[in-house]
């Protein structure tokens, strides 16, 4: 379910609108039930290779990826490093609060935010600093180049020394009335800091915070707030220097981060994040359609129908497939060519938190109850 925050200029007034109900994000009786499934084919090979625990997942969570481990949290602080070959612990610490965005990590320090909108960064199980934001963030912060880059839930965005914390810059940017309770894209691409803010990818001199482009994928539309919410959601599809994003409720669009100029945008109303290879783009629509647009025009390659209305996580290109889970807690693996399903891979019943990782070759999946699957090619 998406929610929303209302905002009071630059500054969020903290108020939670109730379960805003956003073209099929919502639940209750008016929203279709989704079909049953058909028996599983299993036409690719998948097993479980382990399974850990973390405290239940209550918050928009990005799993980090670096090399073979991945870092993630749950809910009340707890941060766990695990070897994604083997689930095998690496490291544990605690941000000491519950959370609203993470994890953010460069292999060294590991960042994220909690209730009290703090960015807290940590390394090796110790807390090296906090700081105190001027706004709810709901993305993990970005730790790299020594700094830590922290998207504000109203597209304010700071950077830090990642080793003592010292505040380096800070960019204000017209607020929007509303603001999604859910990650929104910040990305690393070259020397360039790359945001989404409102309807725009920006790009960001990382030393200084200075806008170096902006290219705007989507424009605000509509007689309401609702209707006019236009934020750039997380997940993003990078080939080179050309990335890919999602526009909530809006487009789908690809930007030449070199130049700043847009390849191509087309209508599309999804709430999460994109995924892509050379050839195509992936992306779920609200009503659980699973879509691929081609890379270099946009055109459509195919849709895909057998999972709508299982409120699907944003999309993992693995192999010759692509990846997401659902609402009950099951991961399905489409096809890349056709959408057509290769597999269905079963955890427990709470559903999938995150969009689901790749390290290790391992397929790694977090449920909302704190599951934390490894899958490995049979």
């Amino acid at each position: 379910m998406t929610k929303l925050h209302r905002t009071r200029g630059v500054a969020l007034a903290g108020v939670l609108l109730a379960a805003a109900v956003l073209a099929g994000c919502a639940g209750g009786s008016s929203r279709p039930q989704p079909a049953e499934l058909p028996p599983n084919l299993a036409l690719v090979g998948v097993r479980q290779a382990w399974q850990v625990r973390v405290p239940p997942v209550d918050f928009p969570l990005q799993v980090s990826v670096q090399g073979q481990q991945v870092t993630l949290a749950g809910g009340d602080g707890t941060m766990v490093t695990l070897d994604a070959a083997s689930g095998r612990e690496l490291g544990r610490a605690s941000a000491g609060a519950p959370l609203t965005g993470g994890v953010g990590s460069d292999g060294r320090v590991s960042a994220v935010v909690t209730r009290a909108n703090q960015v807290v960064a940590l390394e090796g199980g110790r807390e090296l600093w906090r700081q105190r934001l001027v706004t709810q963030s709901y993305t993990a912060p970005l730790v790299a180049g020594g700094r830590v880059f922290v998207l504000g839930a109203d597209r304010s965005l700071s950077a830090f020394d990642a080793r003592n914390g010292a505040r380096i810059w800070h960019l204000d940017r017209p607020a929007e009335p509303l603001v999604l309770r859910q990650a929104g894209m910040l990305q690393a691409v070259g020397n360039t800091l790359v945001a989404g803010l409102a309807g725009r990818m920006v790009g960001i001199d990382p030393d200084n915070g200075n806008v170096r482009w902006e290219a705007p994928l989507a424009a605000a539309r509509g007689t309401n707030d609702v209707e006019r919410l236009v934020d750039l959601v997380g997940g993003v599809s990078r080939q080179g220097n050309v990335l890919c994003a999602r526009a909530f409720q809006n487009a789908v669009g690809c930007v030449d981060t070199a130049s700043g100029n847009v390849r191509w945008t087309k209508p599309a109303s999804g709430a999460t994040g994109v995924a892509g290879d050379a050839e195509r783009v992936y992306g779920v629509e609200s009503d659980g359609r699973v879509l691929s647009w081609r890379a270099d025009t946009g055109d459509r390659a195919w849709s895909a129908e057998p999972l709508r209305w299982r409120r699907l996580t944003g999309p993992l290109v693995l192999g010759r497939s692509v990846v997401v889970g659902d609402s009950t807690g099951l991961v399905h693996l489409l096809s890349r060519e056709d959408g057509s399903p290769l597999n269905r891979l079963t955890t427990d019943a709470s559903g999938i938190a995150a969009t689901p990782v790749v390290a290790a070759n391992t397929l790694v999946v977090v449920t909302r109850s704190g599951g934390v699957y490894g899958f490995v090619p049979d």
